[in-house]
C-alpha cells in the first residue's frame, strides 16, 4: 500500500486521468474529491460489501457467517 500525505487543496494522480483532491480535513475524517472520466466507476467499499451480502442472503443457502457479518455491519451483536 502506498501512503501519501496531502494538505487541504492538494491532490495526487492515479494514472493519467484520475485526480484525487483533499477538499476538507476534520478531526476524524477527510473529504476527498475525485475527478475521473465518466466511464470509470467510483464506489464506496461498504456499498460493494453490502451488495455482496445482499446477494448471498438472497441465495437459497447463505454463506457461513453472512448473518453475523450483516449484524456487525448494521450495529447488531454478532
Amino acid at each position: 500500500m502506498l501512503v501519501i500525505s496531502r494538505k487541504k487543496s492538494e491532490s495526487f494522480l492515479i494514472g493519467n486521468n484520475i485526480e484525487i483532491i483533499v477538499t476538507d480535513i476534520g478531526s476524524d475524517r477527510v473529504e476527498l474529491g475525485i475527478k475521473a472520466p465518466k466511464g470509470v466507476p467510483i464506489l464506496r467499499r461498504e456499498l460493494l460489501e453490502t451488495e455482496k451480502l445482499n446477494r448471498e442472503a438472497a441465495s437459497s443457502v447463505p454463506e457461513k457467517g453472512t448473518v453475523e457479518k450483516l449484524k456487525k455491519m448494521f450495529g447488531g451483536k454478532g
